[in-house]
């Protein structure tokens, strides 16, 4: 798609939130079994509603716009995602694979911040200030997943070294 615009450049960015966030709530389920840490496996967990949560926010904008949410896949969380089923599957020692888990999925949480952070900040270049509010929201809460994780990576992380 040729972007002309920036609201054109905003639902650009919001379809491929929407898909990533769709990928997401299939991967988190996954992600979660493959989990030795009963901590890390929380986080997964409680990270999936959230993320149902965003497509619902985000559901919520495109009515907002009267504009589809499909017709784009996000090939950069396809990518995050690939490489943490590989690791996965991989297998190892459960300690190990928990820190590896959690790298893979602060990777996620990271492509996620920048680009609610820039959707966000196309919103507010347009004027949309309750779209702006919404994607304020999700990107709050992408920003704590990823601070829960860190916190959890500082146990796992010991416990992998000691395996």
């Amino acid at each position: 798609m040729k972007l002309e615009t920036m609201k054109g450049l905003l639902l650009d960015e919001l379809q491929d939130l929407y898909s990533a966030e769709t990928q997401i709530t299939k991967a988190l389920p996954k992600m979660a079994k493959a989990s030795s840490a009963s901590d890390l496996k929380h986080a997964f967990e409680s990270h999936l509603q959230e993320t149902e949560g965003h497509v619902q926010r985000l559901e919520t904008i495109f009515k907002h716009l009267k504009e589809s949410p499909k017709g784009k896949t996000c090939e950069g969380m396809k990518g995050l995602l690939k490489e943490g089923d590989e690791r996965v599957k991989e297998g190892g020692e459960p300690e190990v694979l928990d820190a590896g888990l959690i790298s893979a999925a602060q990777r996620v949480e990271h492509y996620e911040i920048a680009a609610y952070g820039s959707a966000r900040t196309y919103a507010e270049l347009l004027g949309e200030s309750e779209i702006v509010r919404l994607l304020e929201k999700t990107l709050e809460e992408e920003k704590a997943a990823d601070q829960k994780l860190t916190k959890v990576a500082k146990k796992v992380n010991v416990k992998a070294q000691a395996a």
